[in-house]
């Protein structure tokens, strides 16, 4: 079901200074910040040749990564994201298997412009999970 890793996204209390640091220290490619205020969230990615790296700090005071920062003030790993060719197939399949998905279990836009689920993180060692549609 699951496609290729499409990122890892790490919450970060500094944006700037996560993002010159991969672009500066590692030398990587470093893309703009955005907002994405329906998830609460500014992000930046890094560009890998196989992958993403997501770096993303709270837009607002409701922001669910602030929650996350207050117990990780240095930030840390905040989910993996997986490709899915069809979101809402891969949604009612997890379903049926005792997958809980986040929220009105409806696809949101992620920063990629696609839809987007989150999966409940104690359902798999810990670990949120988004799926992204390809």
């Amino acid at each position: 079901m699951i496609g290729r890793l499409n990122h890892v996204a790490i919450a970060v209390p500094d944006l700037a200074a996560a993002a010159e640091q991969y672009r500066g220290t590692l030398g990587a490619s470093v893309g703009p910040a955005q907002d994405e205020p329906d998830h609460g969230v500014t992000v930046v990615f890094i560009q890998l040749p196989n992958t993403k790296i997501e770096l993303l700090t709270p837009l607002g005071a409701d922001s669910p990564i602030r929650g996350f920062l207050d117990k990780n003030p240095s930030g840390g790993i905040h989910h993996m994201c997986y490709e899915v060719e069809d979101i809402l197939a891969a949604r009612d399949q997890l379903q049926t298997r005792g997958a809980r998905v986040l929220g009105s279990g409806e696809p949101k836009i992620g920063a990629h412009g696609k839809p987007v689920l989150f999966l409940h993180p104690k359902d798999f060692n810990g670990c949120l999970i988004e799926l992204e549609q390809i």
